[in-house]
């Protein structure tokens, strides 16, 4: 279970009208429909995904609106620092820059990259979230691609369009209030989430620029993100976030680096003050995880292979037989056979 900071709750409820009892859905995750916005006030990820769906249902056909509305409502004040950290950037490349390195202070289940292009000066912007793909989820995608058109728009004397944005879900039923939005051609069925904008448009500069500021809010987001990591030893860090990324396949150290919003070396070289290595985590990361799966869970064996990385049920089986000693099928009856008889509950 990953958190979300609640302003996306709230900017939510605020964009769906009078479709929805704002205060009362905000009552339904935990929030207090009267508080400021705060970014460190956190909610789940599945209550916020609930929470959208809900909204959705209640706004009918409008719903496919929902997250260019709230795109459309967030501002940079909104996120604290790092919106300020955003504001006093010198340029588009350096707000995106900021945002890859620093989003893990307010929320821990998405990350950010800035993908250069192999060929150009322009770059994608890409949304990596973890998690099932539901209509929650997919909504969220769609307001925070959103989003940071919306923020970019905000602090640049342009104009700015995406050349493309790119969505892995399915498109809705209806695409043109994308295209209206974002001004350019809206990708669905694609292998990321993603605004891909031109070199000239990541070189346009914020008009709020600032050196003297933007050195201040650094040195504080800097201190921030290094509070966390000590919250957050190492080890848990990079279990967390390979067991996040299995079901979509085995993840590479340079993608678990890049969630954690830090370079593969200095990855390494934080593994390594621990006397770990990152195959090693991977390995015991995927056994602890099918290990749980099969004792807790119903999930078919075929799925728990998918869910930690597998994309064969054959080849799965044999890892867990190199980890264990014993088959899937074998742990799986050891461990419910070792379990204490069900006890009758006592008659009234």
């Amino acid at each position: 279970m990953g958190f979300v900071t609640s302003i996306f709750a709230r900017r939510m409820t605020q964009a769906a009208g009078t479709s929805i009892d704002p205060a009362a859905m905000l009552r339904s995750v935990g929030l207090d429909p009267d508080s400021p916005l705060d970014v460190g006030e956190r909610i789940t990820d599945d209550a916020y995904y609930d929470l959208l769906e809900r909204i959705a249902t209640r706004m009918g056909s409008s719903g496919v609106e929902l997250p260019l509305r709230a795109g459309a409502l967030m501002r940079h004040d909104d996120y604290g620092a790092l919106g300020l950290a955003w504001k006093s950037a010198a340029t588009t490349r350096d707000s995106l820059e900021r945002v890859e390195r620093y989003a893990r202070l307010w929320t821990d289940n998405m990350t950010y990259e800035l993908r250069q292009h192999e060929q150009g000066d322009g770059a994608d912007f890409v949304l990596h979230r973890f998690g099932e793909r539901r209509l929650g989820m997919r909504l969220s995608n769609e307001a925070t691609l959103a989003s940071a058109t919306s923020l970019i728009r905000q602090r640049t004397s342009t104009a700015f369009r995406p050349v493309a944005v790119y969505c892995e879900h399915r498109a809705p039923r209806s695409t043109t209030a994308h295209e209206r939005y974002f001004g350019c051609p809206v990708h669905f069925g694609c292998e990321d989430d993603a605004l891909r904008i031109s070199g000239a448009d990541l070189a346009l500069p914020n008009d709020l620029a600032d050196d003297g500021i933007s050195r201040f809010l650094l040195a504080h987001l800097e201190a921030e993100i290094e509070a966390l990591d000590e919250r957050d030893p190492i080890e848990d860090l990079v279990r967390q976030t390979v067991s996040r990324s299995l079901s979509a396949g085995v993840p590479r150290m340079r993608t678990v680096a890049r969630r954690l919003a830090m370079s593969e070396r200095t990855l390494q070289r934080r593994l390594a003050e621990q006397d770990l290595t990152f195959k090693d985590l991977l390995a015991a990361t995927r056994e602890q995880l099918a290990r749980n799966l099969l004792e807790h869970s119903s999930y078919s064996l075929s799925e728990i292979g998918f869910l930690t990385g597998f994309s064969e049920q054959s080849a799965f089986t044999r890892a867990f037989k190199r980890w264990s000693g014993s088959t899937p099928t074998a742990f799986r009856q050891d461990r419910r056979a070792s379990l204490p008889p069900r006890q009758e509950s006592p008659s009234p």
